[in-house]
C-alpha cells in the first residue's frame, strides 16, 4: 500500500480508503468486520462513514470490528447538511447545535473519543453562518474530539472564503476535501482543482467509479443487471448515455491493451492526480477490497495520461 499526507495535515493515509456507504445496508455486522479486518491486514487507514449510511449503523459497524485496531484506521466522518425527509428545523444545516450533537453521536456510535477528520458541508449561506461552523469546529478540535477538518461538497469559491476566513480569525481550517471527480466526470478540475492546488489542500474523489457505470458492470443497450448499485435506481438512468457508453468502451479498449480492467484505469487515472490523496471505494465483500487495493500498483507514465485524456476529452467527458 502507498501512503499520502492528507492535504496539508501532518499525517499520511492510505492511496486506497475504504468507503462505508453498504455497511448497515448491504453487508450486516459480521460482513462489514470481514471487510474492515481485510482492509487494516492490506494497509488501507483511511475508512469513511457518514453518519447517514445505514442510519447510523455503519458507524456502529465500524467501531465494533476497529475494537482494539482503533489505532490502524484514520476515521473520517460528516453530516449531511441538507434538508431530508422527517427531519426537524434544527436536525439539518451545520449549526453550532447540531455539530457538536453530530460529532458527539458519532463518537457513540463509532465507541472512540476522537473522529480524525470530520468533514463539514456548505454552512447556510453569508459569513455569519460560516464563522459559526468554523469556530465550532476549533472548539472541538481544541477539545481533542476532533483531530483536522475536512470539507465535503465545497464549491471552489466556498472553501477558498472558509480558508480566509480561518486566517482571519486563527480559527482551524481545512486540510482536505470530499468531492466527485473521476474519469468521467471532470467539473472539478475547472475551479476546485486549483484552489486545492494553490491552497494544499487534499481532494478526497468519491463516485471514483461514477457509481459502477466504471467497473464495466453496465453493457449499452442492455438492462441493468440485478444485484448491482444501478438497479432500481430512477436516478442512475441519467449515468447511461450513449455519451458515456462511448467514454467507456474507450477506456476499456485502453485497459485491454494493458492487460487491466477499466476500474483499474479508472483508479490509477486519480492516483495520478497531483492533490488526490485518497480514493475511498465502497464493497461488499472482502475480495473487493483486495481487487481494489491493487490500484496501487499500476504507476500511469506521462503517456498513459495523455492517452487517456485525448480518448475520454476526444469523447466530450463533463467538465
Amino acid at each position: 500500500m502507498d501512503y499520502r499526507r492528507l492535504g496539508n495535515a501532518g499525517f499520511s493515509v492510505s492511496a486506497v480508503g475504504l468507503g462505508g456507504t453498504t455497511f448497515g445496508s448491504v453487508a450486516d455486522e459480521a460482513q462489514t468486520a470481514r471487510i474492515i479486518h481485510q482492509a487494516l491486514d492490506l494497509g488501507i487507514t483511511f475508512i469513511d462513514a457518514s453518519a447517514s449510511y445505514g442510519e447510523g449503523l455503519a458507524q456502529e459497524y465500524v467501531g465494533k470490528a476497529l475494537g482494539r485496531r482503533r489505532g490502524e484506521a484514520i476515521l473520517s466522518a460528516r453530516l449531511a447538511g441538507g434538508p431530508a425527509p422527517g427531519l426537524g428545523p434544527n436536525e439539518r444545516g451545520m449549526s453550532r447545535r447540531r455539530l457538536i450533537e453530530g460529532v458527539h453521536a458519532s463518537l457513540r456510535r463509532f465507541g472512540t473519543d476522537y473522529i480524525d477528520l470530520f468533514e463539514g458541508q456548505p454552512a447556510a449561506p453569508g459569513p455569519v453562518a460560516m464563522e459559526e461552523m468554523l469556530r465550532t469546529f476549533d472548539d472541538l478540535v481544541r477539545d481533542g474530539k476532533v483531530r483536522y477538518l475536512g470539507a465535503s461538497n465545497y464549491g471552489a469559491w466556498q472553501l477558498v472564503e472558509a480558508i480566509h476566513m480561518a486566517r482571519a480569525h486563527s480559527l482551524v481550517s481545512y486540510v482536505a476535501i470530499e468531492a466527485r471527480y473521476n474519469v468521467l466526470v471532470r467539473a472539478a478540475e475547472r475551479e476546485l482543482v486549483p484552489a486545492c492546488r494553490a491552497y494544499d489542500i487534499g481532494i478526497i474523489p468519491y463516485t471514483p467509479l461514477a457509481g459502477g457505470f466504471l467497473s464495466g458492470k453496465y453493457r449499452r443497450g442492455e438492462p441493468i443487471p440485478e444485484g448491482v448499485r444501478g438497479y432500481g435506481n430512477p436516478t442512475f438512468a441519467s449515468t447511461l448515455t450513449d455519451r458515456n457508453f462511448t467514454v467507456l468502451e474507450a477506456l476499456e479498449g485502453f485497459a485491454r491493451a494493458r492487460d487491466h480492467t477499466v476500474s483499474q484505469v479508472a483508479l490509477a487515472w486519480l492516483l495520478a492526480q497531483s492533490q488526490v490523496c485518497t480514493v475511498v471505494i465502497g464493497a461488499t465483500r472482502p475480495e473487493q477490497v483486495a481487487e481494489n487495493a491493487k490500484a496501487v500498483e499500476w504507476k500511469l507514465k506521462a503517456d498513459d495520461l495523455a492517452e487517456i485524456g485525448a480518448l475520454t476529452q476526444a469523447q466530450g467527458v463533463q467538465g
